[in-house]
């Protein structure tokens, strides 16, 4: 009985992601040509591995056994892959990191130039995608390095199958348009001003709610908007207050808005979270932890450039 073990991997997809559709989109195939290997996997073994009698698609029982072997086989091979890496102590391939835009500019890019110099072989694959999709994606394997940011007031994300390292804490600001003439300086001047705010499961949304709720006031939240891009234009153009980390400082040309003198809003903690390793040896992938020591590097450079956009602006004052 020859096993080809490439349709082994699609099998194993498929049992992971319960159905073609989805391990046709992680495998980057058509769901026609996983289902054509699927079949050509069942006249293989002599057996059926997929139940077709349901409107959706599950596996046999014997699919579900050779589906524990395909994920055998794919944990040999990442071992075996690592092996081979320190033996020859050639440090290459594709790493897959998920992140969104603010991370990408400012310090996933720095992070693959010093990456290119030092490691031409290790190739960053970049995916923007971010929150419950980005996690999922690394839980089932589809990315390798995943940067998550997280307010500061909540617990650090804890789950035995994933190692989280902390990269930034990327503090608070609160930025105002700068038409206002009389910009706010306490908490007590943003009680009735409207808000451009972030999504209620985002840091900067859950960082609103939190200062809403300690001070005690009902924030108006006139827009809600995901991308800092649009939040700051809106802010710039009159539409309201928002609160914004540093790194999205970075992106705003000079006097477009004013950095309010209000502090103590908090601020956001990003982290590099990977899949604990489940190698004989127990060691972390060594070449995704070269990728992560080099955002580490990239982001401990930006410390001199983020210090000066975290000085509120002068005409911000009262």
């Amino acid at each position: 009985m020859d096993i080809d073990p490439r349709r082994l991997r699609i099998l194993h997809e498929v049992a992971r992601r319960g159905g073609v559709m989805r391990a046709a989109e992680a495998l980057y195939l058509t769901p026609s040509a996983v289902s054509q290997q699927l079949a050509q996997l069942e006249r293989e073994v002599g057996l059926a591995l997929i139940d077709r009698s349901q409107r959706s698609v599950s596996l046999t029982p014997a699919g579900r056994v050779l589906a524990g072997y395909a994920e055998r086989v794919e944990d040999e091979l990442s071992e075996a892959r690592r092996e081979l890496t320190r033996f020859t102590e050639r440090l290459a391939g594709p790493v897959r990191i998920a992140a969104f835009p603010t991370v990408i500019k400012h310090m996933l890019v720095p992070a693959m130039r010093d990456l290119a110099e030092r490691h031409p072989k290790i190739l960053p694959v970049i995916h923007e995608i971010y929150g419950q999709p980005a996690l999922q994606e690394l839980r089932l394997g589809v990315v390798d390095v995943l940067i998550t940011e997280q307010d500061m007031s909540l617990p650090v994300l804890a789950q035995p199958s994933l190692t989280t390292r902390p990269l930034y804490v990327d503090e608070y600001r609160i930025v105002v348009p700068p038409s206002w003439p009389d910009p706010p300086s306490t908490v007590a001047d943003l009680k009735e001003l409207p808000w451009v705010a972030g999504e209620p499961d985002q840091a900067c949304g859950q960082a609103l709610d939190r200062l809403a709720g300690l001070h005690g006031f009902e924030p108006r939240k006139i827009h809600v908007i995901t991308e800092f891009g649009p939040t700051l234009a809106l802010v710039a153009a009159g539409h309201g207050v928002a609160i914004v980390p540093a790194l999205a400082l970075l992106d705003v040309p000079e006097g477009e808005v004013l950095v309010s003198e209000v502090r103590d809003v908090g601020a956001r903690r990003l982290d590099a979270v990977t899949r604990v390793s489940r190698t004989r040896s127990g060691e972390p992938d060594p070449v995704q932890a070269v990728v992560i020591a080099a955002i580490e590097e990239a982001t401990a450079a930006l410390e001199a450039t983020l210090s000066g956009h975290l000085r509120p602006s002068p005409s911000a004052s009262p």
